[in-house]
């Protein structure tokens, strides 16, 4: 496992490690810019796949971080490069928001809702009866079911929101399917994004806040994983799991090179 100082490509997790309601959490602006200064290949990642990385990037910039939009990768854009990979030039129908659709788009599919290769479910705010039972009876005939990620809920500030994992778990009691999920904590998720940069598990670092996705899914790719504090985990969250990360941080300001002040002796 890659020391901290052997690291040359980043990985970074969004929501509780670089922003925390829409606010930059302390030390992530500065890192993001030192990535930058010095040319260190990295991504930031998200489970979320109702928005575009132009839609996230405006949602960064408005945070306080200037984050390029080809320097994030969102489970959208796994999926569409895992289902890219399977079945070039496929189709999809699609539960989903922009995020989704633009990314298979992209990707050469097509969206129909007529013998699809592939039933993928997403992350959306408008979740439709129709579409669902459209969905269940689809993969009933045989197309193929897909999920960007397995998050039951999702935040809000009125409380918890039902999420795609909460969908999935009621097509699959249709159906008796279990969907095949890509975002995190399969490491899949890592690996393209390791591809997008170039970069290789032996000199990558995965941060992230949360032990049950992105930490687990870190070490299962060969990563160096290093859990800040910032987000939902505490001291008793990580002791309930049987492995550990590399590093535990106070934040990702513990990441931040202090440039060495020049003495006049």
């Amino acid at each position: 496992m890659a020391r901290r100082d052997e690291i040359e490509c980043w990985l970074t997790d969004m929501d509780g490690v670089l922003v925390h309601e829409n606010k930059a959490l302390p030390g992530a602006t500065e890192l993001i810019q030192q990535w930058r200064d010095q040319g260190t290949p990295f991504l930031v990642l998200t489970n979320n796949s109702i928005f575009t990385p132009r839609d996230l990037a405006a949602r960064l910039r408005a945070s306080g971080l200037d984050v390029p939009e080809e320097s994030i990768w969102t489970s959208a854009l796994a999926t569409a490069d895992f289902l890219k990979s399977q079945m070039p030039g496929g189709s999809a129908f699609v539960i989903g928001e922009a995020g989704m659709t633009t990314a298979l788009h992209e990707a050469g599919f097509i969206m129909t809702d007529t013998d699809p290769d592939y039933v993928v479910v997403g992350e959306t705010r408008s979740y439709s009866f129709d579409a669902i039972t459209k969905a269940i009876r689809l993969i009933g005939k045989g197309a193929r079911f897909i999920a960007t990620n397995p998050d039951a809920t999702g935040p809000s500030a009125e409380g918890p929101l039902p999420a795609t994992g909460a969908i999935t778990a009621m097509i699959s009691k249709a159906t008796g399917m279990e969907p095949y999920v890509v975002g995190k904590p399969n490491p899949m998720m890592f690996r393209s994004a390791m591809n997008r940069i170039g970069a290789h598990s032996e000199n990558t670092a995965m941060i992230g806040d949360r032990m049950d996705t992105d930490i687990v899914a870190g070490i299962e790719a060969g990563l160096h994983t290093i859990l800040v504090l910032t987000g939902i985990s505490d001291q008793s969250e990580i002791e309930r799991y049987p492995f550990r990360p590399d590093e535990i941080l106070s934040g990702v300001s513990e990441l931040i090179v202090k440039e060495p002040v020049e003495s006049d002796l």
